[in-house]
Parts: C-alpha cells; sequence; structure tokens
C-alpha cells in the first residue's frame, strides 16, 4: 500500500513555493489544497476510493483554473508539475483499485507526461495491480525504467585503485578536547550509550539523536553548527533540524565517547538535483569496520546474517541486487529508503578532511586547512559536476575509507 497521500512528499525540495508569497491566488489555491490534502487522507483509509477520487479531480480542476502570471508561472513550474504527477499517479491507483481500468490507465499516462519518475514505487504499489497485466499500462510503465535511481547506481562505473593517493590525511578529535568534554557532559552521555557492549553504545547514541531532536529535512537552523547548540536550537524553537546537521550532532556525541566518526554527504548523480543525504559513519573497533548509521531516520543496514554493514557494503549489495535490511526501529521503509531514496544519493560520497566539534562553523571564523573530500565512480563527468569544485577527488574506496589507525588525530 503506498503512502496515503503523496503530493506533500515533494515538499523539502520545494519550501519556497509552499511559503506564503506575494500571490493571492497562489495562497488562495495553497489553503484549498490543504483542507483537499484532510479530505483525502479521510476517504483513502477508510477505502471510500470513489470520494478520493473526487477530491483529486477537485484538486486538478483547481491547477488548471489557476490564473497566474507568467511570473508567477516560471516561479511555481516545479511545483505545479510535481503535483500534477503526483494527482495523477494517485488517481490511476484509485480508479485502479475501483477497477476503472481505462480510466486509471489514462491518469497513470498523464502522471508521466507530468513527470511521474518513481519507478520503484509504481513497480511495487498494489493498488495498481488490476491494470498491472493490461498492455497500455505495460507500456507506459515501461517509461519510467530509465528513471529507476536503483538501475542509474548499478550502471555506475566501476572504483579505481590509485597506488599512489594525495588524498589529505582525515583526522579525528580526541575525546579530551575541551569542547567534546563539554558535549559530553552536557547529553550525559555515559548514560545514553549505556552499559553495553561496543555496538550497543553506537546504537543507543544514534537513537538517542533520532528521538530527542525532531528532523525537518527542510530546515537550515539558525544556531552555531554543534551538538549542545542544535539540541537547544529544537528545544527552544520546537523546529526539527535537517540531515546534516543531525549527523554533525551525532557526530560529535560519538568523538566525545572515543569513537572515531565522520558525518558523510551522499549525493545523486544528476548536478541539478537539490537533494542530498547525510548520515553517519562509525568505525567499530571489534568489527574493524565502519558502520551505517542515520540519525534522521533511526536507521542501520543489515546484510541477511544480521551484520551491520558499511556505506561502501550497502552501495555494493545495492549494485549487485544483494539482500538488505533494515533494524526493526527503522522510522522508513526499505524499499523507499535503500531501493530509491540511497540508491539516488549514493552515487558518489563526500566527507571532510576534519572530524571535530563544529567542523563547519556558521558564524565562527572558517576553520584552517579545511578540505572536502569525494568519492567518485569512474566515469563520472566531475568537470561539470557544481558540488566538486575544489573537492579533492578520489576513485578508490580503499584511500577514502581508510581506518583509523592510518589517520591522525588531533
Amino acid at each position: 500500500m503506498k503512502p496515503l497521500f503523496n503530493l506533500l512528499l515533494f515538499i523539502f525540495l520545494t519550501a519556497s513555493a509552499f511559503a506564503q508569497s506575494n500571490s493571492a491566488t497562489w495562497n488562495k489555491f495553497l489553503s484549498d489544497f490543504k483542507k483537499l490534502e484532510q479530505d483525502y487522507n479521510t476517504y483513502y483509509p477508510a477505502k471510500d476510493y470513489q470520494k478520493a477520487a473526487m477530491v483529486l479531480n477537485t484538486i486538478a480542476a483547481k491547477m488548471d483554473n489557476l490564473q497566474l502570471s507568467e511570473k508567477e508561472k516560471q516561479e511555481f513550474q516545479a511545483t505545479i508539475k510535481e503535483i500534477n504527477a503526483n494527482i495523477y499517479y494517485n488517481l490511476a491507483c484509485l480508479h485502479s483499485l475501483l477497477n476503472q481500468k481505462r480510466q486509471a490507465i489514462t491518469s497513470f499516462k498523464k502522471a508521466i507526461l507530468w513527470g511521474y519518475t518513481d519507478y520503484r514505487n509504481a513497480l511495487n504499489d498494489t493498488d495498481l495491480d488490476n491494470i498491472r497485466k493490461e498492455n497500455a499500462f505495460v507500456k507506459a510503465f515501461s517509461q519510467l525504467k530509465q528513471y529507476d535511481k536503483l538501475t542509474l547506481l548499478q550502471q555506475s562505473g566501476d572504483y579505481v585503485s590509485e597506488s599512489n593517493p594525495a588524498l589529505p590525511v582525515f583526522t579525528y578529535q580526541t575525546a579530551s578536547n575541551h569542547n567534546l568534554v563539554a558535549v559530553k557532559n552536557f547529553f550525559k552521555l555515559d548514560s545514553i550509550a549505556g552499559n553495553g557492549d561496543e555496538i550497543s553504545k553506537i546504537r543507543n547514541m544514534m537513537f538517542f539523536v533520532a528521538n530527542n531532536i525532531k528532523y525537518d529535512g527542510s530546515n537550515w537552523a539558525l544556531c552555531e553548527f554543534d551538538a549542545i547548540d542544535f539540541y537547544n536550537y529544537h528545544k527552544a524553537t520546537g523546529k526539527g533540524i535537517n540531515c546534516r546537521h543531525k549527523a554533525m550532532t551525532l557526530n560529535e556525541m560519538y568523538l566525545a565517547m572515543g569513537f572515531k566518526s565522520r558525518y558523510v554527504t551522499c549525493m545523486p548523480k544528476d548536478d541539478k538535483d537539490t537533494d542530498c543525504h547525510v548520515i553517519n559513519c562509525v568505525y567499530a573497533e571489534t568489527l574493524k569496520k565502519w558502520l551505517w548509521m542515520d540519525p534522521s531516520h533511526g536507521t542501520f543496514v543489515m546484510d541477511d546474517n544480521n551484520n551491520l554493514l558499511s556505506i561502501e557494503e550497502v552501495r555494493e549489495h545495492l549494485k549487485n541486487n544483494q539482500s538488505l535490511r533494515l533494524n526493526a526501529e527503522s522510522k522508513v521503509s526499505k524499499l523507499w529508503y535503500l531501493d530509491y531514496y540511497m540508491a539516488k544519493n549514493l552515487y558518489w560520497i563526500q566527507c571532510t578532511n576534519k572530524s571535530q566539534f563544529n567542523t563547519e562553523s556558521r558564524y565562527r571564523p572558517a576553520e584552517p586547512d579545511l578540505q572536502y573530500i569525494s568519492l567518485i565512480p569512474s566515469g563520472f563527468q566531475k568537470s561539470s559536476n557544481k558540488h566538486l569544485k575544489n573537492n579533492v577527488i578520489t576513485l578508490d574506496p580503499a584511500n577514502f575509507w581508510r581506518s583509523p589507525e592510518t589517520n591522525a588525530t588531533q
């Protein structure tokens, strides 16, 4: 079963379009939209698909009748396309559930014309089962394969061994640093980590950040970029913090407890895609490996034998169609998180050379000698990607994922 309403999943990327603008017409539409969304979220779970479809048709009609200036059409173009794509996708699902096959296929085609590209969701959405064997649907559905994020990842070039790496040294601030001591005392990390083994402590700290600091992917926190200020910002304002800030927070907690850790920016192939995701990798001495920890979604990744995996291992599993599992406490589904979202955002990855308190300060002077190191696959057009500007580049994961024993500490 798909989410109750997919129309707002893109809101993190187009938040400005949903903010109050100077357009009275647009603001009136947003007000009506939110009310209709509530109606949809009443009818759909109650399986009143006829009324749910009427709601979506009402939204579609309002979209068609929007009287916007040319400037407003340009400003809201991306949002309008996304809304329409999702309206018609959901209408396809509803018509399918009502066994109205012709209308379902027509709506599905309209969704694609408006830019619907979520191949994995359409592949696994049981709402479409009534039309899945229809020739017209099969033909339309085949058009989505080119947009499949997992396929794009699987088609990426291989990594390349580099015998003479020229990468900067990765450094990890020691727990004795006075700022990290303050982090440890502020959060009472000994209590949060608990008295279990190393893996238990790593998990407990990740779950603390996941469950005690609200996540809001669209919000850039107006505070200093360290764990204490992020936490206080959330508690004072009630607002969430984005994935980068969550990962920075957990990173400092790990460092404060003596764990070597980095926050890792996971990037898409398309440099016009403004969405990426930031997670943590923390080095487990008992396992002699880096572990994937995502404090935004309370998630780590395992293989079929319940072995915790690294970012590199998850990427390779996805490329090779190997089975993966999420922990039971995860706030997201495996289908969305790995097969779509992280498949998109694991095309190339980036870390800072320094892992420390307030690495990327918002208000204080820039950290001297701070560099961004990126691991990219072969064949990736780095020269045309604006996000790689001034980065140190490697194609060798052995260099990028050096164990902390081969690096310096501060």
